[in-house]
C-alpha cells in the first residue's frame, strides 16, 4: 500500500501557514455591537443572563461607545429601556425619550467614527411588551404601529443616528421608514431591515436586558423556524421598499438561510448572533466545557462563512481586539 501524494495537512504544519490560506476572515470593521441603556441609571448594572453585558447609563454608554471604537468595532447598535411604559409605547417616539437621548449621547461622542444604529421597534417601550400597538382585540395592529415607526424613525434621524433598525416584522415597515425619513429631508439615513426575524426560543437573555412586560407571544408577526422560503419572500419585499441592508436573526440556527440570502441579494447581509446564542457560549465557558475565546470566535466565523458580512454580537468590543492582535 502506497502512501498518500496528496497531503493536505502540509497547509496547517504551523499557525503561519494557516493563516496564510485561511479561507474566511473576520474584521473589527464587520462587527456591530449592540448597547442597553436604561433611563435613570448612574452607574451600569450588570445583565445576570449575559455575563459582561449591562444596562448602561448614559455615561457609562458613552465611555463604551468610545472603547469599542478605539478597538475598531463598526458599529454601534442602541435599545433604549425606560422607567415609564405605556400601551403606545409612547416613549420610542418622544425626542427626549431615552434611546433618543442616547443616540444624541453617542454620536456627540463617537461622531463619525463609527456607524450609530438605533432600534426601530417598540418592545422596549410598550406596557404590553409587544412590538406594536393593539387593536381592541388585543392583537398588534399592522398598520398603525407603522405610523409610529414612521414617527420613530424621524425621531432618531433628528437626533443624528446614521442607520435605524426597523426589527417588529411588520408588513411594510422598511417603506413606511423610508417614506418617513425621505420625505422630512433625511435621505441619507440608512436602513438595516430585519428582514428575516424568527420567533426564536432565544431571545430569552434579551428580554431581561430591556425588561420586557412581554404578554403573550410574537408568533403572529416574528417568523415560524420551520419555515425557508418565506425568509426570501421577506427579503424581496425589504428590499423593493427601500433597505439598504438586510438582516437574519438569529444567526447560528439559521445559517443556511444566511447563504440563501446572501446568494439571492446584492445588498450587505448582516446576522445577528443573539442573547441567547451568546449566553449559552459564556455559559459553557464558566462551567470549564469550552475554550471560551476560541469558542466565541468559532461561532462569529461560521456566521461570517455563511455568509453575514456585518455581524451584530454582544462579543464585538472583546472580539474586535482580539482580531486586531491576531492578524
Amino acid at each position: 500500500m502506497g502512501f498518500p501524494n496528496v497531503r493536505p495537512r502540509r497547509l496547517r504544519v504551523n499557525p503561519a501557514m494557516r493563516r496564510l490560506v485561511e479561507e474566511t476572515k473576520l474584521a473589527p470593521s464587520e462587527l456591530v455591537l449592540p448597547m442597553f441603556v436604561k433611563e435613570g441609571l448612574t452607574e451600569p448594572r450588570p445583565i445576570t443572563s449575559m455575563p459582561g453585558v449591562v444596562q448602561h447609563s448614559r455615561e457609562s454608554l458613552r465611555k463604551a461607545a468610545a472603547e469599542a471604537v478605539r478597538a475598531g468595532v463598526g458599529g454601534l447598535m442602541l435599545f433604549g429601556v425606560p422607567i415609564h411604559k405605556d400601551p403606545e409605547g409612547s416613549g420610542g417616539l418622544d425626542p427626549n425619550g431615552i434611546l433618543n437621548v442616547a443616540i444624541r449621547d453617542v454620536i456627540s461622542e463617537v461622531g463619525d467614527s463609527t456607524v450609530v444604529m438605533g432600534d426601530l421597534c417598540l418592545d422596549e417601550f410598550t406596557s404590553h411588551g409587544h412590538c406594536g400597538v393593539l387593536d381592541a382585540q388585543g392583537r398588534v395592529d399592522n398598520d398603525a404601529t407603522l405610523k409610529a415607526y414612521a414617527t420613530m424613525a424621524v425621531a432618531q434621524a433628528e437626533a443624528g443616528v446614521h442607520v435605524v433598525g426597523p426589527s417588529g416584522m411588520m408588513d411594510g415597515q422598511v417603506g413606511a421608514a423610508r417614506q418617513a425619513l425621505d420625505a422630512a429631508g433625511h435621505q441619507d439615513v440608512g436602513i438595516l431591515a430585519y428582514a428575516v426575524k424568527y420567533a426564536s426560543a432565544f431571545y430569552g437573555p434579551f428580554r431581561e436586558a430591556v425588561e420586557s412586560s412581554l404578554e403573550g407571544d410574537r408568533r403572529t408577526y416574528q417568523q415560524n423556524p420551520a419555515n425557508f422560503h418565506e425568509s426570501l419572500r421577506e427579503v424581496k419585499l425589504d428590499v423593493e421598499e427601500g433597505a439598504d441592508m438586510v438582516m437574519v436573526k438569529p444567526a447560528l440556527t439559521n445559517l443556511d438561510i444566511i447563504h440563501a440570502v446572501r446568494k439571492e441579494v446584492t445588498l450587505p447581509v448582516a446576522a445577528y448572533q443573539i442573547s441567547g446564542e451568546y449566553a449559552m457560549v459564556e455559559a459553557a465557558a464558566a462551567n470549564g466545557w469550552v475554550d471560551r475565546e476560541r469558542a466565541h470566535l468559532e461561532t462569529l466565523t461560521s456566521i461570517r462563512r455563511a455568509g453575514a458580512q456585518i455581524i451584530l454580537t454582544y462579543w464585538a468590543t472583546e472580539a474586535a481586539t482580539l482580531l486586531r492582535t491576531r492578524y
